[in-house]
C-alpha cells in the first residue's frame, strides 16, 4: 500500500466547537497510532480533501510525522476556496496546511457549484488510493457515510480501515495510564 485516503467527521458532527477541545488530542493520537505502522510498512502518501475536523487534524499529524518519517501529504479539495465560510481561525490553519503540504490541487476550478463536486471528490480519492482510514461510528456515520459507500464499491474490504469509538476509548485509556499521576 502506497496511497491512503483519510477522512471522518467534521467537528460539529462530534460536538467539537473549539480548536482547543481536549478530545482533539485523543483523536490525533488514534490517527497517529494507525498511521505509523502503515508508514513503516511502506505507505508513501496520505490524501485528504482538507475538510475541517478529522482531515485537518490528520494533516497536522502527518506534518508532525514528517519530522521522523518519509511520508507525503496531498490535499485535493472538491473546489477552490472551500474554507471561505469556515471560522477565521480554521481558515488560517487551512491556509498554513495547504501551503505546507507536499501537493495541493482542487478537483474543480472555481468556487462551489453543487453537491456533485463532493461526490466527484469522494470518487476521485477512492479511485486514487490503495486504502482508506475512516474515523467513523457505523451506528452514526454522519457525512463520512458518503465516502464509505464509495470506498466499499471501489476498494477491497481489507483496504478499508476504521477507527471506531471503542478504538478512541482505548487511546484515551492508554494516554491516561501513561500519566504517572494516574497510578498515584
Amino acid at each position: 500500500m502506497k496511497i491512503l485516503t483519510v477522512t471522518g467527521y467534521k467537528p460539529m458532527e462530534i460536538n467539537i466547537f473549539k480548536e482547543d477541545d481536549p478530545r482533539i488530542t485523543y483523536i490525533k493520537a488514534a490517527i497517529t497510532k494507525r498511521l505509523i505502522p502503515l508508514i513503516e510498512e511502506g505507505l508513501e502518501w496520505i490524501l485528504i480533501s482538507g475538510q475541517m475536523g478529522i482531515e485537518l487534524w490528520t494533516a497536522e499529524v502527518v506534518l508532525d510525522l514528517q519530522q521522523e518519517y518519509n511520508v507525503k501529504l496531498g490535499i485535493f479539495p472538491p473546489f477552490e476556496n472551500q474554507e471561505s465560510r469556515w471560522p477565521e481561525t480554521i481558515q488560517e490553519k487551512y491556509q498554513m496546511i495547504t501551503t505546507t503540504a507536499d501537493f495541493y490541487k482542487p478537483i474543480y476550478k472555481g468556487d462551489y457549484q453543487g453537491a456533485f463536486q463532493f461526490k466527484a471528490k469522494n470518487m476521485w480519492l477512492a479511485d486514487k488510493s490503495d486504502a482508506c482510514l475512516l474515523l467513523m461510528d457505523s451506528e452514526y456515520p454522519g457525512s463520512t457515510r458518503f465516502f464509505y459507500e464509495i470506498a466499499k464499491q471501489v476498494m477491497e474490504e481489507q483496504a478499508i480501515f476504521i477507527i471506531t469509538p471503542a478504538d478512541l476509548d482505548d487511546v484515551v485509556e492508554e494516554i491516561r495510564m501513561a500519566d504517572p499521576d494516574y497510578w498515584g
